[in-house]
């Protein structure tokens, strides 16, 4: 039972390792893209080609993945930021009108589809990656917040809960310390799967060339860029899209091995007691 878990945990972090690596230090070990030569062309130091202008495809690769993924992480970790106090006092508040007042605008954003937000946010600003963040995490604001107002409230709904109140604790102490708590892995369930759902958002923005320079060095645009060329000069435009995917599978699989073991634990707690 012990060595496909970890089997499986193994397997997601060699996933998952080599796209962030790349990502977080590529860029270290280069400089400014390569000089530019002869469009699709393999050889002459060019490891895997160069791209449809002539820079080198693995400089570009190096470079291009820290801002999708820092912009992924921003925007996840923002969402959250906002989403967890807003779900948990949607929870736990006593008062009907507040929870009117915080959930029912986040339903109307619900309804609007993702994309179609960010091109309609584009056409009245053009977002830098701090912008594409932050719109990211705007969509996935009312999501997230529903889905941790519905582990809230079933968690609230339990006797410890109604206990501390009548023993007089403090509302950071029941929402945080307990109903929290309670609640932690339903957000690392949440959490893998929205991060997927980021990247995506991310990647699909930059292929359309939301939040990055036609030009710049960056994973999507990279299969933007160099899909013309597909069948001339395919590196250009599978490596990069590997590594998202890599990125996004590696991420979920560590995800799901971690969740699996916490129930395995729970089990053999449970049944080890008296």
């Amino acid at each position: 039972m012990t060595k496909p878990r970890t089997g499986r945990f193994a397997l997601g972090l060699t996933i998952v390792a080599v796209p962030l690596v790349l990502a977080l230090l590529g860029p270290l070990f280069t400089g400014e893209p390569g000089r530019r030569t002869a469009s699709f062309t393999l050889g002459d130091g060019h490891w895997i080609g160069t791209d449809f202008v002539g820079r080198d495809v693995w400089q570009l690769v190096l470079q291009g993945g820290r801002p999708v993924v820092l912009t992924a992480l921003a925007a996840t970790a923002l969402s959250y930021l906002v989403a967890l106090p807003v779900g948990l006092v949607g929870a736990l508040t006593h008062r009907r009108w507040l929870e009117e007042l915080l959930m029912r605008p986040l339903d109307v954003l619900l309804a609007v589809p993702s994309l179609l937000l960010i091109l309609l946010a584009a056409t009245v600003f053009s977002p830098d990656a701090v912008g594409l963040a932050l719109l990211v995490a705007l969509i996935n604001v009312p999501d997230a917040a529903r889905l941790i107002r519905a582990a809230a409230t079933e968690a609230a709904a339990r006797p410890a809960v109604e206990a501390l109140r009548m023993q007089g604790e403090t509302w950071w102490r029941m929402a945080v310390g307990y109903v929290g708590r309670s609640i932690v892995r339903t957000l690392a369930a949440d959490a893998g799967i929205r991060l997927t759902g980021v990247l995506y958002l991310v990647a699909t923005a930059a292929f359309l060339g939301i939040g990055v320079a036609p030009d710049a060095a960056d994973w999507a645009v990279m299969v933007d860029r160099n899909r013309t060329g597909l069948f001339v000069q395919p590196w250009a435009v599978v490596v990069p899209a590997l590594l998202i995917v890599s990125l996004t599978m590696g991420t979920n699989l560590l995800f799901d091995t971690a969740l699996a073991d916490g129930r395995r634990r729970d089990r053999a707690g449970s049944e080890a007691r008296p």
